[in-house]
């Protein structure tokens, strides 16, 4: 979206001067008659404030996201899905301000506006915390996603006026401004402890409290004054409180891993998932966004070349782009005897897949006459070529592993333009678990009787991989986590906490060497439409 921000420094993302107010001091009364009072009000009011994300990660999120990490590589397919190298950039680490892929800010921005005016609207500061609770999680949420991805984010606190100008704030100053609003949200009782369809996609006690979690586990990266020179081994005074918090949701019973993993990700999943603390609901018809599989998947997957069947028993009339590619080091974590999560990756010759169950057949998958087999290192067509082109024929599509995580329906791409019905989860009850192990191995004091192993043995046991026998590494929980949440836009953080986001993968090092030491990379670049709208900001270093 090239449209936000016009005209005043973050206006055309802030909401329109007429509905503006400069601060929460305002007499309520003298802009508003009076807000209804009533349950049914406040629920309409913070309706909107729940799916601001919605948008985002659907798509352009999730590439910053997973093709930034070890987790995907694009290719294009000779001069198809170019795109101005929006994809290519993010894989070999060349993103720059006119990328696509980052162009999502102004969604953050308006809906963190949107919960200022739902704060304003309940009674600014004369509300209680608790009136204004989900308001509250919702805006550190949003500013948490602004900040981890970004850096230095203004901490937008109040509505802001169409005349006002938005200064961005330093990482650290951000982290404790998203740490107050949590905690104000949680002491006060305004977040609900219910896990049921009432609750689901919405902020809820629990919600804020794995978002500390997550907050407190990278307090180090947050906190350092500059991005590049943050080390793994700086000491995380937040630990201990990183602890407490997966105590909490722990010890609350409302979660746990008795669902299968694929199950998790199918197109029927939802609130009765026991796993899932806080997710992003969507459907193919009514809440549409989500278009995962359309990236993920082999690209002629729909048919057999002609108008036979396809990769899941079906002939299906649209295909996928298919240019995100598993890298060979993702890959091959996927590798540990009778682990169901390695029945997510597409790899070698392939059979087909029953639609309505996902279970892979006997059936050789055949493509005008020829087995599809794909090839786990991607091989270009001109070695080093910067555009990653590996040609658009049946050599080019086999290039690279694919990932299935993301089920779909027929009515996906038979009626809703390749929208599908998949939740999104984005903070699980197995993060809590394998968090809580890495704060322990990192110093944090053990509580409960858990220690690295059982926690990581239980994550391990519902999935049906080997249990183990000795406490794990660190490398053990990263590459773990690297199997666990696979695809759900954890893997760049993760890799920046562990110091590992620099490393070799793919062929990013072969293309763009420098990517080894620029450190800055961390953070990506602030768009080109919002530094042309706000000129009293510095462009990120490094850009």
């Amino acid at each position: 979206m090239k449209s936000y921000i016009k005209n005043t420094l973050l206006a055309g993302l802030l909401l329109s001067s007429a509905m503006a107010c400069t601060d929460l001091d305002v007499d309520i009364k003298s802009t508003y008659t009076s807000y209804p009072n009533s349950d049914i009000a406040t629920e309409a009011k913070m309706a909107d404030l729940y799916y601001g994300f919605r948008g985002a990660l659907g798509r352009r999120y999730t590439e910053a996201a997973w093709l930034s990490s070890d987790e995907f590589a694009a290719v294009t397919y000779g001069g198809n899905w170019y795109d101005g190298g929006n994809y290519v950039h993010a894989t070999l680490h060349m993103t720059n301000p006119d990328d696509a892929h980052i162009d999502w800010l102004g969604d953050i921005t308006g809906v963190i506006t949107k919960c200022n005016q739902a704060i304003v609207d309940l009674g600014g500061d004369e509300a209680s915390d608790e009136s204004i609770a989900q308001a509250l999680a919702m805006r550190a949420f949003y500013h948490f996603i602004f900040m981890d991805m970004f850096g230095d984010a203004p901490i937008l606190d109040h509505v802001v006026g169409s005349d006002e100008a938005i200064e961005r704030s330093p990482r650290a100053k951000v982290a404790a401004f998203i740490e107050e609003d949590l905690l104000r949200a949680i002491r006060s009782g305004g977040l609900s402890e219910n896990v049921d369809a009432s609750t689901y996609g919405k902020p809820t006690k629990w919600m804020a409290e794995a978002l500390l979690v997550k907050l407190y586990l990278n307090w180090a990266v947050y906190s350092c004054a500059d991005v590049a020179d943050y080390e793994p081994t700086l000491t995380n005074s937040r630990l201990n409180d990183a602890v407490s918090y997966c105590d909490d949701i722990i010890n609350s019973g409302k979660f746990d891993l008795s669902d299968s993993y694929r199950k998790k990700f199918m197109p029927d999943n939802g609130y009765h998932i026991k796993d899932f603390i806080y997710a992003m609901p969507y459907d193919n018809a009514t809440a549409q966004g989500m278009t995962y599989a359309r990236f993920q998947l082999w690209p002629k997957f729909n048919n057999d070349g002609a108008n036979g069947a396809g990769l899941f028993g079906i002939t299906l009339s649209r295909n996928a782009g298919g240019i995100f590619t598993v890298t060979p080091e993702a890959a091959d974590r996927f590798s540990l005897a009778g682990d169901e999560r390695n029945d997510i990756i597409l790899k070698d010759a392939l059979f087909t897949y029953n639609i309505s169950s996902f279970d892979k057949t006997t059936t050789p998958y055949m493509y005008n006459g020829q087995r599809v087999t794909l090839k786990k290192n991607i091989t270009l067509l001109i070695p080093g070529d910067a555009s990653m082109n590996v040609g658009d024929d049946f050599n080019g599509w086999n290039q690279g592993y694919r990932c299935i995580k993301w089920g779909i329906q027929v009515a996906d791409y038979e009626t809703y333009n390749r929208n599908q019905s998949n939740d999104v989860p984005v903070l699980r009850y197995a993060d809590i678990l394998l968090m809580k192990a890495e704060a322990i191995l990192r110093g944090a004091t053990a509580t409960n009787s858990d220690t690295p192993m059982s926690l990581f043995n239980q994550v391990r046991s519902y999935v049906k991989a080997p249990t183990i026998t000795t406490p794990p590494t660190l490398q053990d929980i990263l590459d773990e986590r690297g199997r666990e949440f696979f695809s759900e836009m954890w893997r760049r953080n993760d890799l920046i906490r562990f110091g590992q986001f620099e490393n070799d993968w793919g062929l990013k090092h072969v293309i763009n060497p420098a990517a080894k030491t620029q450190k800055w990379r961390r953070i990506f670049p602030i768009p080109t439409g919002v530094m042309n709208s706000n000129t009293n900001w510095a462009q990120n270093p490094g850009y």
